[in-house]
């Protein structure tokens, strides 16, 4: 009977002790799949990017004239920690200007995406452009996604760059996707006077929540997130839920307008509402474009979008 006992528990130590190694497996698989991607942030996706501008935004030739005009210019800074050099474009209005659109990318993107964005608030706005690459993403160094989190204080690097170059006085934040968090978390700091306005499409509320959407897809139990978060917390000093836009919001008293697919699945159409509903301080404003999926709304809908924007800056920024 002893024996048996024995032989019970050690089969039963051996069963916890896989469930263990299998979560601590599939935790780290899931912070490389989420946080390092191989594909999509490198050098061999430009040609991915470059078709993506011309099949959509047919913005490729209007980024290369103005590169060979010595306009777009390619530059760098170094990241809030001092150690890592970021990447990115800036250039200036059509005609002088003294306002500036600081253009936050999404997820495993680049600044050649956000092309459309630049075009928009330069050449129908009026306004400069910067266009920063993200930590660990296209040619910025760095070996891992922040979500937004840490990449809102180098974004932050990007607005005193574009404020020191241009010598603004008025700044817009503008992002999409993973862009959209980076400005809403932004929203939150102590940001000098010169910001003056948000736009955010189509971000999400936490990392914590995006991921457990995603997570459903891929059918792994929630103890498999909660050991990804501790990895992360260890390994890069940010945890899920501390990378928050509603957090963030609930702090920030600068202008915002939401803007949100109404047919968006990836980053799910109810968390625009808990992101609008958290800022409670200064204006806000939500449309949500109509049949669009994620970051679509100005694909689908380009004029209407530029009036959004246009409306909401002289209304409520300007």
């Amino acid at each position: 009977m002893k024996k048996s006992k024995k032989v019970i528990i050690i089969v039963l130590a051996c069963i916890c002790g896989l469930l263990v190694f299998a979560d601590l497996f599939v935790g780290a698989y899931m912070v490389r799949y989420a946080l390092r991607p191989k594909n999509g942030i490198r050098d061999k996706e430009i040609a991915r990017e470059v078709a993506y501008m011309y099949d959509y935004f047919h913005t490729g030739e209007w980024f290369r004239g103005l590169e060979a005009r010595g306009l777009m210019k390619d530059t760098t800074i170094i990241d809030y920690s001092g150690k890592y050099k970021l990447q990115g474009y800036i250039c200036p209005a059509e005609a002088p200007s003294k306002r500036t659109a600081i253009i936050a990318h999404g997820y495993t993107s680049s600044p050649l995406c956000m092309t459309h964005i630049a075009r928009m608030f330069r050449d129908s706005l009026g306004f400069n452009v910067v266009i920063p690459t993200h930590f660990g993403h296209y040619r910025s160094e760095g070996n891992h996604a922040q979500m937004g989190w840490f990449d809102r204080l180098n974004f932050e690097k990007w607005s005193a760059l574009g404020h020191e170059v241009f010598g603004d006085t008025l700044q817009v934040y503008h992002g999409i996707s993973m862009g959209g968090a980076t400005v809403m978390m932004a929203s939150g700091d102590e940001l000098p006077s010169y910001v003056k306005g948000i736009v955010e499409d189509c971000g999400y509320t936490d990392v914590w929540e995006e991921f457990a959407h995603v997570k459903k897809s891929m059918h792994l139990p929630d103890i498999i997130l909660a050991t990804a978060d501790v990895m992360v917390k260890l390994r890069w000093g940010w945890g899920f839920r501390e990378a928050s836009s509603v957090n963030q919001l609930r702090k920030s008293t600068l202008p915002i307008l939401f803007i949100h697919g109404d047919n968006d699945d990836f980053v799910p159409t109810e968390m625009v509402y808990r992101n609008y509903e958290a800022k409670t301080q200064g204006y806000k404003e939500l449309w949500l474009a109509p049949g669009s999926r994620h970051g679509e709304a100005f694909r689908d809908h380009p004029a209407e979008y530029t009036e959004k924007v246009r409306e909401f800056l002289n209304e409520h920024v300007y």
